[in-house]
């Protein structure tokens, strides 16, 4: 008997060797157990490196960096360490203005034009008013002057992104090359020799004091307050929730009634605020000198410092510091070991690739499946 009915026609398909799944909430204990195992990782990998490129042991090359960071038994006055903590309190206080703008989506890439108007401020205050009034009123002009530098060179494009709806990323940025031609312009109007930085020798009043013989001792306390600010200020005020919510959906603030272009301006302006104060820092309270490159990157380095900490001020701390050690860690592995520069930089990307890396995996499980290459016959 003639079978009528015509064979279905069939294909193969494989199931793929891994699925990619979305976590849902991970606990606190699972992302830090990831963050330590990406680090020991990390630590390996650098080893083998050294071994193939150096014949170095490895082992050395790690102590040398917690000793080029933190200094070692012959360092008496701890200076490296004192050192060590003045850099991881600039990058912090940094760290700290960027966040409100990131976490409000607003993409503030000009915190080093910031950092440097703040320190033009504070430098032709001292260039100007120094002898002329007592230090510690100059100090407090100085404060005054780099705060309301810093708002005006945050306020300007948040201004223009609220009410004209600009780029804020190309605006922020462009800000930073106006703020390096004023410093130029400063310098040549300070020092006619054409030098390229005004040093102590000209700008000799208005010097933060030193508290207990340490004169990096009240940079670190004043970013330890500004940390406990924003943290409060982020997490426990009206501010904060705005700043949240106009993050999450600018139409949904809209609707619950808050007013987005206020939010934008007055965030900013806190923002560029605080990058004035650490202007204000690193002039009257670190290097008493200018020159263009005085912010040496680290607005750039605080948005990957804000990111790796998921926007938590107190969070931000351990990334600071884990960045900082490893940029003073690695020069003096340079140093040491007679190595090229380039050597200490490949270290420090290997190691920050498998900590920004691991943020993967927070926020992704990846599962092989059971039966690889197994096939199913799906009906065409």
């Amino acid at each position: 008997m003639q079978n009528n009915h015509t064979p279905k026609t069939q294909k193969r398909t494989r199931e793929p060797l891994l699925h990619i799944t979305k976590r849902g909430a991970v606990s606190m204990k699972t992302a830090v157990l990831i963050r330590v195992a990406a680090i020991l990782l990390s630590l390996i990998f650098c080893g083998i490196i050294t071994i193939l490129l150096t014949g170095d042991n490895p082992i050395s090359i790690y102590i040398t960096i917690f000793e080029g960071a933190f200094g070692n038994a012959h360092d008496t006055q701890f200076l490296r360490l004192w050192a060590t903590l003045q850099d991881i309190a600039i990058l912090l206080c940094i760290s700290l203005a960027v966040t409100p703008a990131f976490k409000m989506r607003f993409w503030n890439t000009g915190a080093e034009g910031q950092v440097l108007i703040g320190c033009l401020a504070t430098a032709i205050c001292m260039f100007t008013l120094g002898g002329i009034v007592p230090d510690p009123l100059l100090i407090l002009i100085m404060l005054v002057a780099s705060v309301l530098a810093g708002v005006l060179w945050g306020v300007l494009p948040a201004f223009f992104k609220a009410f004209w709806g600009t780029n804020e990323t190309l605006f922020t940025l462009m800000m930073n090359y106006v703020a390096i031609q004023l410093i130029e312009f400063f310098l040549k109007v300070a020092d006619k020799s054409g030098s390229n930085t005004v040093g102590p020798n000209i700008l000799k009043h208005g010097w933060f004091p030193a508290l207990f013989g340490q004169k990096y001792l009240l940079n670190i306390l004043i970013v330890a307050v500004i940390t406990a600010l924003v943290y409060i200020y982020l997490k426990h005020t009206k501010h904060g929730y705005e700043i949240s919510v106009v993050g999450e959906s600018e139409n949904t603030a809209r609707y619950i009634g808050i007013n987005v272009k206020k939010v934008i301006i007055r965030t900013m302006a806190i923002s560029g605020g605080l990058c004035g104060i650490a202007g204000l820092l690193l002039v009257g309270g670190t290097s008493h000198s200018i020159a263009s490159n005085l912010a040496d990157g680290r607005g750039f380095t605080a948005i990957m410092v804000s990111w790796l900490a998921k926007f938590n001020p107190l969070m931000m701390i351990l990334t600071t510091c884990l960045l900082v050690v490893l940029d003073r860690g690695s020069t003096e592995v340079s140093s040491k070991f007679g190595l090229n520069s380039s050597f200490s930089d490949i270290l420090t990307g290997i190691i920050l690739f498998f900590i920004i890396g691991c943020e993967f995996f927070i926020q992704y499980r990846v599962q092989f499946n059971k039966k690889n290459h197994a096939e199913k016959e799906v009906a065409a």
